[in-house]
């Protein structure tokens, strides 16, 4: 397990609801054949972007089924299955390999956000990594839980052979380049947003896995491929090109953002689910 390698762009998809928000399978699994056919390493189901917060248990397991009849088996098929209890979460791991996930990706709990210290994140990842079924990655997303993995627990969780990587999405590059000096080379280090895809690959990071990947999937991947080729001047100005697409579907306008853009290119979007809203006419 500890050799899945996870180089390349990736997508982060949105989860698609039709007008009564209810989960529109028939929009996810089309939205799927479209993504399948560009230059994405794989797709990851359930995150920050696919509102897994939003969407109960039974939900959560039909999207993956959903997912995993329409990924081909040349993608790489990552799923979140990130809870606030270890308990919690590994039963979702657990279905989510028999479904035929590829990778479970865990966000780190946070509802006790006092109590996450490293302490609370080793415990809870080390003893979901000795019965998972799955190869696992963090997930570093301070932004929206309150907690930030530290370098230090990062590196001390990657000696674990089932510990395969990490998605991060705090944005720091320092702490990037620590955890890619001390953990073991095969670690995956992923980062977790566009904005700085291209000093991380630099830095060491093998790929990203990138909300503008749903809207831009070329760009991202030609992003990778440049650096790979050290075609750095190519790769730099495609960056500083991508930055503000970038913002608005994250930062500035998130999910709705995301979702209307994908309205525009062909995909489908639709509305979020409360207590986002769409857009307004002025965003």
């Amino acid at each position: 397990m500890k050799k899945l390698l996870l180089s390349g762009a990736y997508s982060p998809i949105p989860t698609p609801f039709d007008a009564s928000g209810a989960v529109a399978h028939d929009k996810l699994a089309e939205n799927i054949v479209k993504w399948s056919k560009t230059s994405l390493s794989g797709l990851l189901v359930l995150g920050s972007n696919g509102e897994f917060t939003y969407l109960n248990y039974e939900e959560k397991l039909e999207v993956l089924k959903t997912a995993r009849q329409a990924i081909p088996k040349d993608k790489l098929f990552i799923a979140g299955t990130g809870c606030d209890s270890t308990m919690a979460t590994l039963e979702l791991t657990e279905k989510a390999a028999a479904i035929g996930a590829d990778s479970a990706i865990v966000i780190t709990p946070n509802y006790y956000t006092s109590k996450m210290d490293g302490q609370a994140m080793r415990r809870h990842y080390l003893e979901l990594a000795e019965r998972s079924p799955l190869p696992i990655l963090l997930y570093n997303m301070p932004a929206n839980t309150g907690v930030d993995l530290s370098a230090e627990t990062v590196v001390e969780l990657s000696q674990h052979p089932n510990i395969v990587g990490i998605k991060d999405s705090s944005g720091n590059v320092v702490k990037l380049g620590e955890i890619i000096r001390a953990a073991p080379p095969t670690f995956n280090v992923l980062a977790g947003s566009a904005s700085f895809f291209y000093p991380a690959l630099v830095l060491g990071a093998v790929g990203g896995i990138m909300a503008l990947a749903n809207i831009a999937p070329e760009q991202c991947y030609s992003i990778y491929q440049y650096t790979q080729e050290g075609r750095h001047e190519e790769a730099r100005q495609l960056q500083l090109k991508m930055i503000p697409a970038n913002t608005s579907v994250t930062a500035r306008f998130g999910v709705p953002g995301l979702k209307l853009a994908l309205d525009w290119l062909g995909y489908y979007g639709g509305p979020p689910r409360s207590p986002l809203g769409p857009l307004d006419k002025a965003q």
